[in-house]
């Protein structure tokens, strides 16, 4: 079948690393036809199916020229074997309206993962406040106050925008409550945009764990990203060293709770991410990890993935 990626500019990708040229491979090893837009590439005329303009690609093999183009043609999303929605974040106003896109090319007959309705209804940060059970103590605000009453009684806090990512804008503050006012300005824009705040989690030292969870099955190895030096954030983006390693028993219970459920909405893939025993984000939008997985354990994600994609194909 032919797979279409939607994702960011295909010159922009570093192969070595990056699951949604992992997700191409293996669909390509297997027989299936790839192409490729990015999210400004979709259109929707009045009468006509949504349509996206796509680059029919095959891959080299080579590390630089990665890719060779064998085409460009508009197609409607409807006669697309499997649209795969990869664009990273953030979840801006063009992403919202591409997921609305999408959708109406489910309409239509499309088969898109995740399901763009998932994406819309599972802010990555938010997205947890709806399993108590398996996260720290967390805040979402843009009251400075309800913030300064949630360090009174935690002292040592996390505070993060929303919107971020790869570790982007994430502070932290201590018993002293050195800057806490400045970064509550900052990030609530003088009360203008909610945050989330969060307990410190100690055990950030071990690592914060990407736990993959596709087709509602847990991967059974975590990518633990630790920070260096200084730094409190994980993130690889900010520094961090991603060590592989298989799930613990808590990981366990939590991917095995939260995956069918993830599942049952329309996200295929999705990665939960855990400092200790605790759920700090769910990713829906392009999570990753699948070649630092592979590389350092020697489990094949991308085939587990493509795996799960031809069943839900096939259902």
């Amino acid at each position: 079948m032919n797979i279409l990626f939607i994702a960011d500019p295909l010159e922009s990708f570093k192969i070595y690393k990056d699951t949604t040229f992992a997700m191409m491979r293996e669909a390509q090893r297997r027989g299936h036809r790839i192409s490729a837009c990015e999210q400004q590439d979709l259109m929707w005329q009045r009468g006509s199916p949504v349509m996206a303009h796509v680059r029919d690609i095959t891959l080299t093999g080579d590390a630089d020229n990665w890719f060779a183009e064998t085409g460009t043609r508009a197609v409607a999303l409807k006669d697309v074997g499997a649209v795969l929605m990869r664009k990273d974040p953030p979840f801006d106003s063009e992403y919202f309206y591409a997921t609305h896109l999408l959708e109406q090319g489910e309409r239509e007959g499309a088969r898109v993962f995740n399901k763009p309705r998932a994406l819309r209804d599972h802010p990555e940060k938010l997205a947890i406040m709806e399993f108590p059970q398996f996260i720290g103590p967390t805040l979402v605000t843009r009251d400075a106050e309800d913030i300064k009453r949630f360090h009174a009684e935690h002292q040592d806090i996390i505070l993060k925008p929303l919107d971020g990512m790869g570790g982007m804008g994430i502070f932290r503050v201590g018993p002293d409550g050195l800057n806490l006012g400045s970064i509550t300005e900052t990030l609530n824009r003088h009360g203008a945009q909610s945050l989330m705040v969060q307990k410190f989690l100690p055990e950030i030292v071990k690592g914060d764990k990407r736990v993959l969870v596709i087709g509602g099955k847990p991967v059974p190895f975590s990518l633990a990203r630790i920070p260096q030096g200084s730094e409190v954030r994980g993130n690889l983006a900010a520094g961090g060293v991603g060590v592989a390693q298989p799930l613990s028993a808590r990981d366990y219970e939590i991917a095995e709770a939260l995956g069918p459920i993830l599942a049952s909405r329309g996200l295929l893939l999705a990665g939960v991410d855990v400092i200790g025993d605790y759920v700090t984000e769910i990713n829906v939008t392009s999570p990753t990890c699948f070649q630092e997985i592979h590389d350092q354990m020697g489990f094949d994600v991308a085939a587990m993935f493509i795996d799960a994609l031809e069943a839900a194909l096939a259902a």
